[in-house]
């Protein structure tokens, strides 16, 4: 079947393209990929309409059909550039036979349907596999075991331990793990992106049930099995055995070309795995934009990455030379090469919280103690930041109201006489107590404009036992780069929550999934030339 090439002009247009070889594709739909245990999952194949057979092939693997944005902005951009590509439903989604039960079989399925690929007579000798979020995942579960005919790998927006760092026990992402729950469920019936968009409302007010094990039928109307095992089995659960994959990255040879964003909510798990490839002895790529998880600019990086990347290593041949790290330093809103990462070159600075809401890098030589009251049934909202679904606004956004809330502390710098850069690891280390025995402590930094606008830059939360005694809480925020130009000021928030981009903590220790009890926490934190509270910054010191 040969595709009208209307489709293809819109996609060069969108991921800025440059002329494709040929408009004239092919597409073979439903071919049968039988699994070791007999199950049987569907594939297309998209290649030129002539001359095909032979060429390069790329593999994604997608439990969100075939069709629609996968199909015309990651598998025809690649069949009109120099790819044949092969687009895979995952177990039980979209035709393919089995049951979803995300990402307990990617490895196993993974590692069948490379075989399958390998053994066909439209295969020359290379494949490169590439896709973002879960399409990413299903790379590297199976990354450290490929047969030589792998030749690359593009993984974005994604990691080898993919969703766990949503299931932490002390800081549970419910809004990514329940949405993306639904958002699978709904992947069955028709136009399920738009049910997803117009469902928002619904989905926003499941979030907000009581008890969480329910939720699921307020936003679906029936019980979701994957919704159930996010709500069930935190991080530390065995029923997640085998889904990290990071402890395989060391035996990982394939090159590797990684794409992110600074607000994405894979980005520290995603650096975790750039470190450990590093470590390994392996030269990856890495190239970080000021995106979130479903921005635009991801796509395009992602199929330039594997139009470059990619196909200069299936031709046995070198990709463009650049530097191995490249990412967007944002406020210079401009793009940087770097050595590595963390670059050399940054060091790790106390800006340190005072007295009347001032932030300064000199510590405070009074103690002092600033409070707010934290009402589970009014959490403190997430705004921007890393999100995980399409329809919330993530990224840079305007923090005014959010910082007029009587549960935000803020504590702001003076204005910068010159330009501050910083690139690298974030974290805080902030004295507290409640009058609860659980509680959250989440921070963000921000840059206040010269018109007095707060612009989120990165956050992070952690929760607290035994948080009715005084308590030094350590948060990592998510790594960034960031210039604060002169005239501008920093400023951190301390608060208790970003809901519903976190859980609630109600306060009582209850388990999230059962848990209905909501209790009101006067918190407190402290700072002073014994309680030491501070956020720690990766200020520039090369020049």
């Amino acid at each position: 079947m040969a595709l009208f090439p209307v489709t293809s002009l819109v996609a060069q247009r969108l991921l800025k393209l440059s002329r494709p070889l040929t408009r004239e594709v092919r597409v073979e739909r439903g071919l049968r990929v039988p699994m070791r245990d007999g199950t049987v999952l569907l594939a297309d194949r998209w290649t030129p309409r002539s001359g095909g057979a032979q060429l390069p092939t790329a593999l994604l693997r997608s439990p969100y059909g075939r069709g629609g944005p996968v199909a015309m902005q990651l598998a025809r951009p690649l069949a009109e550039r120099g790819f044949q590509v092969v687009l895979q439903s995952t177990r039980g989604t979209a035709g393919s036979g089995g049951d979803f039960n995300p990402p307990h079989d990617e490895r196993l399925d993974g590692l069948d349907s490379v075989e399958w690929v390998c053994k066909q007579p439209w295969f020359g000798d290379a494949m490169v596999l590439y896709g973002p979020s879960y399409l990413g995942y299903t790379q590297w579960a199976i990354a450290d075991q490929l047969p030589v005919h792998v030749k690359a790998i593009v993984p974005a927006v994604t990691e080898s331990a993919i969703a766990m760092a949503w299931m932490r026990r002390d800081a549970f992402n419910l809004e990514s793990a329940f949405g993306w729950g639904v958002l699978v469920d709904l992947q069955n019936r028709p136009a399920s992106s738009v049910r997803l968009l117009l469902g928002a409302r619904r989905r926003r007010r499941a979030e907000a049930f009581l008890p969480l094990s329910a939720a699921d039928r307020v936003a679906l109307g029936r019980t979701s099995e994957v919704i159930q095992n996010f709500l069930a089995h935190d991080d530390q659960s065995p029923y997640w055995a085998g889904v990290d994959r990071s402890d395989r990255l060391p035996d990982v040879k394939v090159p590797a070309s990684m794409v992110a964003g600074w607000h994405d909510v894979f980005l520290p798990g995603q650096l975790r795995d750039y470190d450990l490839l590093r470590q390994a002895g392996r030269r990856p790529r890495l190239i970080i934009g000021p995106w979130s998880h479903n921005s635009p600019g991801v796509t395009a990086a992602t199929v330039h990455e594997t139009l470059d990347f990619g196909l200069a290593h299936a031709r046995g041949t070198e990709p463009a030379d650049r530097a191995p790290v490249r990412v967007f330093v944002m406020g210079a809103e401009r793009w940087r090469d770097l050595p590595a990462w963390p670059p050399p070159g940054y060091t790790a600075r106390p800006f340190h919280l005072h007295a009347g809401g001032r932030l300064a890098m000199d510590p405070p030589s009074r103690p002092g103690m600033d409070g707010y009251r934290y009402d589970p049934a009014d959490p403190t909202p997430a705004v921007g930041g890393a999100r995980l679904l399409p329809g919330i606004k993530a990224g840079r956004v305007d923090n005014t109201r959010l910082e007029a809330r009587p549960d935000v502390l803020t504590y702001t710098s003076d204005t910068l006489s010159e330009n501050m850069e910083i690139i690298g690891e974030v974290s805080a280390r902030i004295w507290f107590r409640s009058s609860v025995p659980h509680a959250d402590v989440f921070v963000r930094l921000c840059d206040v404009d010269s018109r007095g606008r707060s612009t989120n830059i990165c956050d992070g939360l952690t929760g607290i036992t035994h948080a009715d005694d005084l308590t030094r809480a350590t948060v990592v925020l998510t790594p960034t780069a960031y210039l604060f130009r002169r005239g501008h000021r920093i400023r951190v928030q301390v608060s208790s929550g970003a809901f519903p981009l976190y859980n609630r903590n109600l306060g009582t220790g209850e388990p999230r999934l059962t848990a209905t009890e909501m209790r009101i926490a006067d918190q407190e934190v402290h700072h002073g030339p014994d309680h030491l509270s501070a956020i720690h910054l990766p200020v520039r010191t090369d020049h």
